[in-house]
């Protein structure tokens, strides 16, 4: 039987795939696009004999299948946290382990920032406003947002512990993949600004309560 038709279809698919493949911007629909394309050139090289090429899509297809799953659980994992708690553990999986002593600083007010922190133990204070962060908190994304990409803070450890360290270029790689990460990701950091501007606002008022009573008083 001659399969030749099969081989010069197998050719024209894979350069219509390749030329594709150059157009698209987004991560999602490429990972899409080429998990077909596995599946379609292994259907082809079965009954031409194609070994090298069948064995290369089938290491290919499971790799596109994972990171297409990856990339549309960040993307639910992102959309949860902003209807829900703000949490950024959908991070995590991009994160570098660092270990971090007592007395060190992690990041002095006013530097260059580069990168965002996830605590994973131990205790982290913002020397400033004298806040201490708790486990499970993000500190350093909101300098990604800044103009100037300045830290408005110091961040010292005050008991040894570990955090996860992610820099801003591989959360702008996220974005670049897939925009539709990058506009959750706005919404929780702006989330997350408008949280803190309400705890600020509460320690505030209640520093003022006690010179106000006291003020009514002499008065």
């Amino acid at each position: 039987m001659d399969l030749s038709y099969l081989q010069h279809a197998g050719t024209v698919f894979a350069t219509i795939f390749v030329l594709a493949t150059c157009t698209m911007r987004t991560m999602i629909p490429l990972r899409v696009f080429g998990v077909l394309s596995n599946l379609l050139l292994i259907a082809i090289s079965i009954p031409t004999h194609n070994y090298p090429v069948m064995a290369l899509h089938a290491v290919l297809l499971p790799l596109n299948g994972y990171r297409l799953h990856q990339m549309l659980q960040l993307v639910r994992d992102v959309k949860k946290s902003v209807s829900s708690d703000l949490s950024m553990e959908w991070l995590k999986p991009f994160m570098t382990k660092r270990r971090c002593r007592t007395g060190e600083v992690l990041f002095y007010k006013d530097e260059k920032a580069e990168d965002m922190f996830y605590i994973v133990s131990g205790r982290y204070r913002l020397v400033e406003s004298e806040i201490e962060l708790p486990v499970g908190a993000i500190v350093g994304e909101l300098g990604m947002l800044s103009p100037s990409n300045e830290r408005t803070q110091t961040l010292e450890c005050i008991e040894a512990g570990d955090v996860l360290a992610v820099s801003y270029s591989q959360v702008e790689e996220l974005y670049v993949q897939n925009p539709e990460f990058g506009f959750f990701f706005l919404k929780l950091a702006s989330a997350r600004l408008f949280e803190n501007i309400g705890k600020l606002e509460t320690r505030l008022a209640q520093f003022e309560a006690p010179l106000i009573a006291g003020a009514a008083q002499r008065a």
